[in-house]
């Protein structure tokens, strides 16, 4: 009899097969466009989408910290992603966060966005109850073996209070219960060693950054793709930032991550706001500027943006885009 961890590894490689589309290069994590009800503003999200697309996105990222899933109800989610991979139309891979609080509520996330046609689920650690690094490793396996879908595991401290350690994140993969990680942890060292093992390894994982401002630098310790938060906003930027690396043209690279820092600080525009509020709603903001999306507002409860952060937003968007002009 084969032993649990052979079994999982050739269940997992049988539901990975179907794969057709690499994952890399850039990826956008997709706001969630509100109205004023307070729902999903579908013809926002979908002018939004397509506009990724025409700038030469590589994926895209729904359901995401950016997208505000966690305040997000099953059927807000379930909105999302349908209209997501409707507008996609297959033309890249469409990563979904199935992001919930423990494997049992995961694993039904999971089953949810492989329905509407996701081609990746993404999954972090479970959350609110403390877990350690042997509750995790065994959460993943858990999800795994039930997944229509292959997993990316998501490496977001800032929210859910646990690190992915390298080494468990290694098993994962050798094990072939994930095939990719995006790192949103912030701490470079932790992220160069991740990629060495993985390397050492036979690079059995795809390692995706969720950096604004030094992709070029990570880029430079070896990731193979970038999901920031601002791509939002400027993808076409992001693209050719891409071409321009994969291609090792470093001084002109870091000239244009220089010019998408500043963008970055878009971000502090309302200093009287933390977290989502404050920087999904400065994107948003400079996404109603340039057309995108129909309101700037929020999920519930957050707070929106007021008037002078918007006039901030709008004189640091509008100086970006004249000097990429």
């Amino acid at each position: 009899m084969s032993c649990p961890a052979t079994f999982l590894h050739a269940q997992i490689t049988e539901q990975n097969a179907h794969m057709t589309q690499p994952l890399a290069g850039v990826v956008p994590p997709i706001v969630t466009p509100i109205d004023a009800d307070r729902e999903v503003d579908t013809a926002s999200l979908t002018r939004h989408v397509e506009h990724l697309l025409d700038a030469g996105v590589h994926g895209i990222f729904a359901l995401g910290s950016s997208g505000e899933v966690s305040f997000l109800s099953d059927a807000q989610r379930a909105t999302v992603i349908t209209t997501t991979v409707a507008t996609v139309g297959g033309r890249v891979p469409v990563i979904a966060g199935a992001i919930d609080t423990s494997s049992a509520r995961v694993a039904d996330q999971v089953k949810r966005v492989a329905d509407a046609g996701a081609d990746y689920a993404v999954v972090t650690a479970p959350f609110y109850a403390p877990t350690q690094q042997a509750d995790i490793e065994a959460h993943f396996r858990a999800v795994a073996q039930s997944s229509p879908l292959p997993l990316i595991a998501y490496d977001i401290p800032v929210g859910v209070k646990t690190k992915l350690a390298a080494t468990t994140l290694m098993r994962l993969a050798v094990d072939g219960v994930i095939v990719a990680v995006k790192d949103s942890s912030g701490q470079p060292g932790d992220l160069r060693r991740l990629v060495m093992a993985n390397r050492a390894a036979g690079s059995p994982l795809t390692i995706l950054t969720g950096t604004e401002v030094v992709v070029d630098a990570d880029f430079l310790i070896g990731v193979d793709g970038v999901v920031p938060g601002l791509s939002n906003v400027d993808p076409a930027a992001y693209v050719q930032l891409f071409d321009l690396l994969r291609s090792g043209n470093w001084a002109q690279a870091h000239s244009l991550q220089d010019r998408l820092a500043t963008l970055f600080t878009i971000i502090d525009a309302d200093q009287s706001l933390v977290g989502p509020a404050q920087a999904i709603g400065a994107f948003k903001e400079a996404l109603r500027l340039t057309g995108r999306i129909s309101t700037s507002l929020p999920c519930r409860p957050l707070t929106p943006l007021s008037e002078e952060a918007k006039s901030i937003v709008r004189s640091i968007v509008d100086k970006h885009f004249r000097t990429a002009a």
